[in-house]
């Protein structure tokens, strides 16, 4: 599974790149103003420092708007991702991006129906929002899992993007149920590596190798 940053915090993303852990960056409307930056120097910046895709986000709810500022985002750079909302204007442009070569992200899926809708008209990736549903009481990972076998029974090329994924559990679970990326929180992604049980035996490895009187150099 390919992991995203789902942030617009340069020096985060940047962390993670020279880790090796980042595959692409997503990233929304709240995430730019939570920034103070510019949206357009923002993403060209991102772009700058990540090969893979990276999400820019439409704010036109119009199917004219949206082509009009998705074709100038996709100008910023060749690994823009246009992001669209699920709905029929988004899909819509969906399928205009799509026939013209341009990689799009359609975002706000709640149900398998979105996703197919979303499937048919070219998708590039699709956001379902794990975190959103659980919030509900209603199960995000089902959501993935019933996508997955749409996507499965008729050979669709659309990715499963998870978004609103909150929790190294969350992680796993969107893994197990099939999820082709994961759009993750940096402080997350890093505490992926974090376990007690790798702490201790570390310190306790340190601990003897010093008692040893060696040195390796």
């Amino acid at each position: 599974m390919k992991f995203f940053a789902d942030t617009a915090v340069i020096e985060d993303i940047k962390d993670l790149n020279d880790y090796g852990l980042l595959d692409g960056v997503t990233t929304n409307p709240t995430l730019i103003a939570k920034s103070g930056r510019d949206f357009k120097e923002v993403i060209a910046e991102i772009c700058s420092v990540v090969d893979g895709p990276v999400s820019a986000e439409v704010a036109a709810m119009d199917f004219p708007g949206m082509i009009a500022e998705g074709e100038h985002l996709a100008e910023i750079a060749d690994n823009v991702v246009i992001k669209l909302p699920l709905t029929l204007e988004g899909l819509k442009a969906c399928r205009h991006f799509n026939q013209n070569n341009i990689k799009t992200n359609v975002t706000l899926c709640f149900s398998a129906n979105q996703a197919l809708l979303a499937a048919k008209a070219g998708a590039t990736y699709i956001s379902p929002f794990v975190g959103r549903l659980d919030d509900l009481n209603l199960d995000g990972l089902d959501l993935i899992q019933d996508i997955r076998t749409i996507y499965d029974n008729f050979g669709f090329e659309t990715q499963i993007l998870a978004a609103s994924v909150r929790t190294a559990n969350h992680v796993k679970d969107v893994a197990i149920a099939g999820a082709d990326v994961a759009t993750v929180p940096a402080a997350v992604i890093k505490g992926l590596a974090n376990h007690v049980l790798t702490d201790k035996g570390l310190e306790q490895f340190a601990k003897d190798w010093a008692e040893t009187g060696q040195s390796i150099l």
